[in-house]
């Protein structure tokens, strides 16, 4: 497997985020420029990361601190770019963000899923990551579609 690395997002990677947000569906596209704008200016504590092999765009984590409590953090977005899933670049971003929150004395990981069928793969990939299904909030995204929290202590 090649190296994955991992370093903060730049401008020149919207593009190649827009892609892969696109392919994902995970939220509209167009919404990448606006989220980065306050992290390029400085304005943030949110964070974003891109994963790239062999200098190409494959992924990216996107995390922002939970409101009104000390030392937690919520994965408000993580993807990797369609035909690149299966080869450790969700993890990799995971422990990357995972290492930099530790650093920064930081305490928890949040993250918000589906219960549907379609999120099976990524309520497997928490778990198999080391996150604990913590709760479920029944129909909160739609009827049937259960909010469900995992979360990791760091």
């Amino acid at each position: 497997m090649t190296d994955i690395d991992i370093t903060p997002t730049a401008a020149e990677d919207i593009e190649a985020l827009q892609a892969i947000v696109h392919a994902t569906g995970l939220f509209p596209p167009n919404l990448v420029p606006d989220l980065l704008a306050p992290v390029f200016a400085g304005e943030t504590s949110e964070f974003w990361r891109t994963a790239r092999m062999q200098g190409t765009v494959v992924g990216f984590c996107y995390t922002v601190p939970e409101m009104l409590a000390e030392g937690a953090w919520n994965i408000a977005a993580i993807a990797v770019a369609q035909g690149q899933q299966g080869r450790g670049i969700g993890k990799a971003l995971l422990g990357a963000v995972e290492d930099e929150l530790s650093g920064r004395g930081q305490r928890l990981i949040i993250v918000d899923t589906s219960s549907t069928e379609d999120f099976t793969e990524t309520r497997a990939f928490y778990l198999n990551a080391g996150y604990e299904e913590e709760a479920r909030i029944r129909d909160f995204w739609a009827e049937g579609d259960d909010k469900v929290v995992f979360r990791k202590a760091l």
